[in-house]
């Protein structure tokens, strides 16, 4: 019971900070370069590359088994990531803020990723029990979600008000993350304070071994059978989703005479930020149901449908234009629940991948081709939407989620995998 309570202590805490830098390099900053007036193009091009430290990721996690514990390394990269939050203010109003942002950002999401691979491991050490890494699974979730909800939603409501009030987006982003640096700071201390010292926290200063483990790791991850279909499958099934949503933002943002829905900052808080996440949340809750009752391979193609059919909702708007809250509200809603439904069925894929001999380390490389597969049709996005307009760059979309069914036709999965 001690245990437990001790892990209430700092598993939620602790799950919030994996989340905070990912929402403020990933979502953040697409809204804040879209207030501050950088092009659709380059604003796809230079944030899609931010993805890279996720997809490498898996290339440098040995470097944080030999120097220093989990521990140490956890609070560390809160700490460069506080300091990046509170660079980020600071340069918001600089000549060249674009490039100098750009830089922060990159080395913020380098250090959430190492921040990843360490807290991921911490977890499975604090919590050394199979029983008790069980019990707090969807305590991880919720608290990562929360992130979510508070940066994609409250942050971005904030910063819109900010505007309203001082008509300065420069000045009311350096609020904003002002104030996340504030938080970032607090929590690191916190950490620093209770986190726990797990006797198995320890380094490994003996690289050899672990380099060879590692190169055998890879190795192995490679030569599963039908690894090529694999693959396709782990670089091709978001590949509409990937561009869809990295011109989401720019369309609900734009004013109606560039093809977008004009939405304020504080609306597009609002309605994608925080309905659109909850309903994302709610679309995984309700896929990874379906997935325990009917099992991935009765589910995926169905759940596939359901993904990306909705995507649909966005032709619509950018063709109608609505200017109902209400309904665009609902329609971001109904296309973010497929999504997270959808996503469910891809995630217990990556699992089933992973199983054997290496499940971390191969789960960690299926995450690092699921980033390659966001961040390569991301950096294209703002070209092709510029170049076609909203209205046919979402049909282009649309078309793009065809490679993800002809993947589902390929893949293997047992038959009972997945089933309750």
């Amino acid at each position: 019971m001690k245990q437990q309570s001790s892990a209430w202590a700092w598993v939620p805490s602790v799950s919030f900070g994996q989340g905070v830098p990912y929402v403020a390099v990933m979502m953040l900053s697409t809204v804040m370069y879209k207030n501050l007036g950088i092009s659709n193009a380059d604003l796809a091009f230079y944030t899609a590359w931010l993805y890279l430290p996720w997809v490498v990721k898996p290339l440098w996690s040995p470097i944080v088994e030999m120097f220093g514990t989990k521990r140490r390394w956890t609070v560390l990269m809160q700490l460069v990531g506080g300091a990046g939050l509170a660079s980020v203010a600071l340069t918001l109003h600089a000549p060249d803020f674009f490039r100098w942002t750009l830089v922060i950002f990159w080395l913020m999401a380098f250090s959430s990723a190492t921040h990843d691979i360490a807290s991921d491991g911490f977890y499975m050490l604090g919590l050394p029990t199979q029983h008790q890494q069980a019990a707090f699974v969807g305590v991880r979730s919720a608290f990562y979600k929360l992130a979510m909800i508070g940066g994609q939603g409250g942050l971005v409501y904030l910063a819109g008000e900010l505007i309203k009030a001082s008509g300065d987006p420069a000045h009311a982003w350096s609020v904003v993350f002002a104030l996340m640096a504030a938080l970032y700071l607090g929590l690191c201390a916190y950490h620093q304070l209770v986190l726990p010292h797990p006797d198995s926290d320890r380094s490994h200063s003996t690289g050899g071994a672990l380099w060879q483990d590692f190169i055998h790791t890879f190795r192995s991850f490679f030569q599963k059978p039908g690894i090529l279909v694999t693959l396709g499958f782990l670089l091709l099934y978001r590949l509409g989703e990937a561009q869809l949503l990295k011109m989401a933002a720019p369309f609900l943002l734009d004013p109606r005479d560039k093809g977008g829905l004009g939405l304020s900052t504080s609306d597009f808080g609002l309605v994608y930020g925080t309905i659109g996440v909850c309903a994302l949340v709610i679309g995984g809750l309700a896929g990874g149901v379906t997935v325990s009752r009917f099992g991935l391979k009765r589910a995926l193609l169905p759940m596939v449908f359901i993904m990306h059919v909705p995507d649909l909702v966005f032709v619509y708007l950018a063709t109608a234009l609505p200017d109902n809250l209400l309904l665009v509200a609902a329609c971001l809603a109904v296309e973010q629940f497929g999504y997270g439904f959808g996503f469910a069925a891809f995630m217990l894929y990556m699992v089933l991948v992973a199983d054997g001999e290496h499940k971390t380390a191969h789960y960690a490389i299926c995450t690092g081709f699921m980033a390659l597969g966001m961040m390569l049709p991301g950096m294209v996005s703002g070209w092709i939407q510029q170049t076609l307009g909203y209205q046919h760059f979402f049909i282009w979309a649309c078309i793009s989620t065809l490679p993800a069914f002809v993947m589902t036709m390929l893949v293997r999965i047992p038959a009972e995998f997945g089933r309750k």
